[in-house]
């Protein structure tokens, strides 16, 4: 036979899974799709400006997730440029330009911020 004591209540737990349901702790991708955006963009590699320019982001909404996406709509005959000062693109003569990883970098801290943010949130009694 196996037997489970508890004592106290679940006020916090109950709490918690509220806020959880409601969406709350999602409020704040808003914000960071913007910080997202403004780090990318201050990374980007200039010539013209255009590509950093470009930065955009939308915040998703599933049924049982939120995403943010960063996209950059600047092409050239329809390659995007982000896509290739990132990782890199062959040449009319046969060569390769090396792409050069701005996008993880600027990245990072956003993406730890969010991760500390949603921890503390969890975590918060």
């Amino acid at each position: 036979m196996i037997v489970v004591k508890h004592s106290g209540n679940f006020d916090k737990t109950e709490k918690f899974l509220k806020k959880m349901s409601k969406g709350d702790i999602f409020k704040s991708l808003d914000r960071y799709g913007r910080k997202g955006v403004s780090a990318l963009a201050a990374s980007t590699p200039r010539d013209s400006g255009k590509t950093a320019g470009s930065w955009s982001y939308e915040v998703q909404m599933g049924s049982d997730s939120y995403s943010i996406i960063w996209s950059n709509n600047n092409t050239n005959k329809g390659v995007n440029i982000a896509v290739i000062l990132q990782y890199g693109h062959g040449t009319r003569n046969g060569g390769f330009v090396q792409g050069r990883d701005y996008i993880n970098p600027a990245m990072r801290p956003i993406f730890d911020e969010i991760a500390e943010e949603a921890w503390k949130e969890v975590t918060r009694s």
